[in-house]
Parts: structure tokens; sequence; C-alpha cells
């Protein structure tokens, strides 16, 4: 199985079993990210060598706006994709098999959690996943602390405030906040 393979298996939500190829996969591709991120954290870089880096880790060209203060981390890595002109502050964790796709102009405050697995509730069964991808839209601020669960959509100019935890879909022009987060008021009433 190649990471291609298994994008195209966690976009579809199929199930991750222990020692399954995919596991092993996850795995490997883990030991990478490690390895680039630990490059990424413990020296000082230039705005284009951090850009570079964050490339060698999603697996594609990251748009010049890019902006990033380390520590980043993330255990997979191949399964981001960024729009132009994203920020993501220091001390965030972005756990990325399930697929995280962010919009352009969004701003990631410091130790932001996105969380794209589940393990499976079954003890017998606790080493296997359940992926399920984060999808956030354009001109979205998520505030420090905050955490976004699997499978959650944050809609474009959306605002999630500092230590939410996202559980649902968030629409668009929403200021989300609390635990679990739940809409404030809607941008522009």
């Amino acid at each position: 199985m190649d990471i291609a393979e298994f994008k195209e298996r966690t976009t579809k939500g199929n199930y991750i079993a222990a020692g399954s190829d995919a596991h092993r996969l996850m795995h490997a591709a883990a030991k990478e990210a490690r390895r680039i991120t630990s490059r990424i954290n413990n020296a000082f870089h230039s705005a284009a060598g951090l850009r570079k880096l964050f490339g060698k880790l999603i697996g594609k060209e990251v748009d010049e706006g890019f902006a990033l203060f380390p520590p980043f981390y993330t255990d997979f890595g191949k399964n981001i994709s960024l729009g132009k002109r994203v920020f993501i502050n220091a001390g965030c964790c972005f756990q990325d098999q399930g697929g995280i796709e962010i919009g352009d102009d969004c701003l990631i405050g410091h130790q932001t959690v996105l969380a794209t697995l589940n393990h499976d509730l079954s003890p017998e069964s606790r080493g296997g996943m359940f992926p399920s991808p984060i999808k956030i839209g354009r001109r979205v601020w998520i505030g420090a602390h905050a955490t976004v669960l699997p499978g959650v959509t944050i809609g474009d100019n959306a605002v999630i405030a500092a230590g939410a935890v996202v559980t649902k879909d968030v629409p668009a022009n929403a200021v989300v906040g609390g635990v679990p987060a739940k809409i404030i008021k809607i941008i522009g009433d």
C-alpha cells in the first residue's frame, strides 16, 4: 500500500485494522513525520526554509503566503492540504491520517488540536481506527487551545473560540465556543 491508496481509503472512512497494511503504512509515515518535524522544531529557520520543510512534510508545495510558528506536531503529515496564506501558530497538533483540508486565509491558534481518528470502542479491537476528515473553509479563525474532532466541517468565515471542543459541523459565519462547542452568534447579525 502506498500513500495515495491510503488517502483514498481514509477519505472514504474505511476502517484501519491494527496490524493491517494501512496500519503499517501509518507507522512508516509517522517515522518520516517525526524526522521532519524534529528539523522544523529544533532549529531556527527563515520563512522560506519553514515553507520548504513543511512542503516536504505534507508532500506538496506550500504557498508563499504560508506562515508557521514552531513547534508543530503531526503523526502522519501526508494528508494535510493547505490553501493560500494559512497561518499556524505555535504548538499545534494535527492528527491527519483521516485528512485535514484548510482553506485560504485561515488562522490556526496556539496549541490547536485537529484529530481525524477514533479508536474502535470494542476493547478487543481497540487498536483499530476509524478515519474521518476535517474540512476547514476559507477565512476561518481557530482560537488557542481549541480541539476539532473527526468528521467536522467548518464553514467559511467561522470563528472557533479559544478552548472550544468542536464535535459537530460549524456553519459559515458562525462563532462557536464551549465544551462541546455551540453557536454563540452569527457574524453580521
